[in-house]
């Protein structure tokens, strides 16, 4: 494990509900059978604490979805299982919220009733599900467009909605597949800084698709770089920067060798996997 050069700063660590423990023991997926199989994920073991903020990052095709739908349980491991809290993961449930790079908002529905609707789903009363979708719209900041519909709204805002939306069942785990890659940079940036804002609100544990280095960094407090397909872990490191974090810490020496770090393996990988497909 590489320990990235650790400053001591910034305010307490973000408190944790004391939910959100994932293990990943053994995990192996793969898709068809006989010859025409892919092995998308093989031999995969994870642990992530309460409350961490964890980055999967790796070359393209690697697996780093498929891992993150086994956690939601939206894929079935071949081998090995997924455990949250404790407790075997055989399908979706409303204590993994997912948050996904298109919008998959309902565009029948207006905002507040996108947001309202899980918790309906899950029995709570109109006036409960209202005052949750309220409460939550207004912590994104976008609770005067309430009335409108998702395609009266910018990429940005409602990528807002969904995280809102994923939030309102009180989940102890939030999961997000690339969801700021369909963004210009510069409001790619806003969300990130309003994620982090989020989650140190909430202490929900976080577990981040990206193929984006700088995001990777900019946001945990742990990255973790997978192998070409078969995707497998091959580093776990610990990003030692202070929280909040700032645009300025890109200047640090910290996030500096982190992402070197980061970028040297990911292009080893690239070029293993290049030169196999060429053998």
């Amino acid at each position: 494990m590489l320990d990235v050069l650790k400053l001591n700063r910034g305010p307490a660590p973000v408190p944790t509900t004391g939910k959100g423990e994932i293990h990943v023991s053994g995990v192996s997926i793969t898709f068809g059978q006989g010859p025409e199989a892919h092995h998308a994920v093989e031999h995969t073991n994870l642990r992530i604490q309460p409350g961490e903020f964890v980055c999967i990052l790796g070359p393209s095709g690697c697996g780093k979805s498929t891992l993150l739908n086994a956690v939601a349980g939206y894929v079935t491991p071949s081998t090995g299982g997924v455990m949250v809290d404790g407790i075997v993961v055989e399908k979706p449930g409303p204590d993994r919220g997912m948050v996904f790079q298109q919008y998959s908002l309902l565009p029948w529905k207006t905002v507040h009733d996108n947001v309202a609707f899980g918790p309906r789903m899950a029995g709570k009363s109109r006036a409960e599900a209202n005052a949750i979708a309220d409460s939550f719209l207004e912590m994104v900041g976008l609770k005067k467009f309430g009335t409108r519909f998702p395609a009266e709204l910018s990429g940005g805002m409602q990528q807002r909605v969904g995280i809102a939306r994923a939030l309102a069942n009180n989940p102890s785990v939030l999961l997000m597949d690339e969801p700021f890659g369909a963004l210009d940079a510069q409001t790619r940036l806003m969300m990130q800084e309003s994620l982090l804002d989020i989650w140190r609100k909430f202490g929900t544990t976080v577990l981040f698709v990206t193929h984006d280095v700088d995001e990777a960094v900019f946001l945990a407090d742990r990255v973790l770089i997978m192998s070409a397909a078969p995707g497998r872990i091959i580093e776990d490191f610990k990003v030692g920067l202070p929280r909040p974090r700032t645009t300025d810490m890109a200047a640090l020496p910290a996030y500096i060798e982190a992402r070197r770090h980061c970028l040297e393996t990911i292009r080893a990988e690239s070029r293993r996997a290049f030169e196999d497909q060429n053998a």
